[in-house]
Parts: C-alpha cells; structure tokens; sequence
C-alpha cells in the first residue's frame, strides 16, 4: 500500500454483494434452468471488474502523484503475493481430482491466466475466465498509464467505444457465447472502472435520488438478459450495456462517497474479504453435473476461509514483511 493510502470505504461490501450475486446466479440458473439467474452472476463479474478498475487506477494515480512514474515491477510483484498463492492453491487440488478430464492446453491456459482464449474449457475452471481478464488487465494498463499517462482518458474513452463493435463482430462472425469471455469483450466494463478513479475528485456528490435511478439499469437490464437467452441485439450493446456500465459506477462512487453502514458491518466487510477465494471455490459447488444441494455452498464457504486465513493472510504479511525495509529507507530519506 502506498503511503498516506488508506482502505478505501464501502468496497468491501460491494465485493460481497458481487459474490453473492455470483454464486447464487449461479446455483439458480443450474438447478431452476432459470437464465435470468446466470445474467445476474454475471452482474456479479461486472460490478468486480469496476471495482477493479477503479481500485487498480486509484493506487497507481497515487503512486504517480507522489513519484511522476509508476514502478512496473512493484506493481506485479505486488499483484503475485495478492492472487497467485489462492490460485494455485486452487489449481493444483483441481487439476488432481479432475485429471482425467483435462488436457494440458487447459491447464496451460488456466495456469497462465488465459482461460479466456480457451473456448473449450471444462465447467470447473470455466470461471477463472473473469480472473484472467483481471490478470491481463493487471499486466496491459500500468504500462499504458505510464508510457501515455496525459492520454489515459482518451485511451479509456476508445476502449470503451471499441468493445460493442468487437462484441458484434464476434457474433456476426457466428462466434457465440465464450467470445465474450475474451479480454476485448469486457475491456470497456474495467475501462469504465479506471475513468471513474481519474474523474471521482471531481465529480459532485451523488444524491441518493439519483442513486435510486441507477438502481433500475443494474436490477432490469439482467432481467432482459435472461429474457433474451443471452442473445446480441443492437439494444443491449449500443444501450443497456453502457447504461448499466455508468449506474455501476456512479453506484460505486455513491457508495464511497456516502459509506453506508450495510456495507461497512464488520459480517459484510467479511464476506468481501474472502471473496477472492470463495469465487475461486464456489465454481465446484454452486455448478456441475452433480446438482448439489443449495447446503454445499457451506463447503465453499469452508474453503474459501481456510483459503483466505492460511494463504492469503500468510503471503499478504510475507509482501508486508518485504516491503518494510523500502518504506524505511524512504521515510529515512
């Protein structure tokens, strides 16, 4: 963390509000058939990919206002202690049990965070999708922002207007469904996230009127998702896709702006903590050919605790550890 950086309000409760979209999205959707529910889920993956990009940007903004550079390699060793140690603590269990069931190109793909770019991918790391456009997003916009940092808005600003005519593309060329799942597809979701962090300072106060506005884009537009099979029409790219991507983030500007307690209670703040690893682990028990009961879940939560408590937690205070001689030489100097 940076110096002065303080936990930014109200995200935490958002992640727990995210998962739980997800993995009921998608429990519902497998055991009722009901596709509204998989259009939730995926609600879920967009609010994570806003916040992502606004928490991402908002850091390395910082970072660039105390030293006018950004430190690429901190910034990825940084990101390795965050996401590596859960994921493979996942994988490795993964590609044990289901290893008759694997090839090696998915493993591959999953190990180097292009699952994305692999349309053939089984259920049970069908989810890591999401997780890999984070990591490639991790990987593409530090560079971009330091090399083009008096351009970062227009940049984001062509992000955003390019992915509705990739995502169309893809579907004139017949290429349904994972296509979607390619980085291109979902650019302007985290995109919207980075323009949010750069303007958030100076953009008024959002009222709770307004905020109740939004709320109808994020509760109706999944609800047309599901209505139409998750098919492409020229509305939902060219309207509710952008509409629902602006109520997204002024909810999140909202959120952070007017902390609201819900989000904030230590149970919620909780659950948003381990929301990395119960997004990791649910994919085994809120999906599958098993049609689990709704109780499994538990086992997911079970998981992802442990996950979070003797992975995450341990590896975050090793990157603390390492980090401590830096900020005294810096505070020294």
């Amino acid at each position: 963390m940076l110096r002065g950086m303080r936990r930014i309000p109200s995200l935490d409760g958002l992640r727990a509000i995210s998962i739980l979209m997800v993995v009921i999205g998608h429990w519902t959707s497998l055991h009722y058939h009901w596709e509204v529910g998989g259009a939730f889920a995926n609600l879920g993956v967009r609010i994570f990919f806003i916040i992502s990009g606004y928490l991402i940007t908002t850091l390395l903004l910082k970072e660039w206002a105390q030293s006018s550079t950004i430190r690429l390699r901190e910034f990825y060793v940084r990101r390795a202690y965050r996401i590596l140690p859960a994921a493979v603590a996942f994988m490795v269990p993964v590609f044990v049990i289901y290893w008759g069931q694997l090839r090696w190109y998915h493993m591959a793909a999953a190990a180097l965070y292009v699952t994305n770019f692999d349309p053939w991918h089984p259920w049970f790391l069908g989810h890591l999708w999401s997780l890999s456009v984070e990591e490639q997003f991790y990987f593409l916009w530090p560079g971009v922002l330091k090399k083009w940092y008096g351009q970062r808005s227009a940049i984001l600003a062509g992000v955003i207007l390019f992915a509705p005519i990739y995502r169309y593309a893809c579907h004139l060329l017949k290429l349904h469904g994972r296509a979607d799942e390619t980085f291109p597809a979902v650019a302007d979701v985290l995109a919207m996230g980075c323009l949010l962090a750069i303007y958030a300072a100076r953009l008024p106060r959002i009222k709770t009127g307004w905020a109740l506005a939004m709320m109808a884009p994020v509760a109706l537009v999944p609800v047309y998702v599901g209505a139409v099979h998750f098919r492409t029409t020229a509305i939902l790219l060219l309207v509710l896709w952008p509409l629902l991507h602006i109520s997204i983030a002024g909810l999140l500007l909202h959120a952070v702006q007017r902390p609201y307690w819900i989000l904030n209670v230590k149970p919620v703040v909780w659950l948003g903590k381990i929301s990395y690893s119960l997004y990791l682990w649910q994919q085994l028990f809120a999906y599958g050919p098993e049609h689990r009961s709704w109780y499994w879940l538990f086992a997911a939560v079970g998981l992802a605790s442990l996950s979070y408590y003797l992975v995450e937690q341990p590896m975050l205070r090793l990157r603390q550890k390492r980090e401590e001689p830096k900020k005294a030489y810096a505070q020294a100097a």
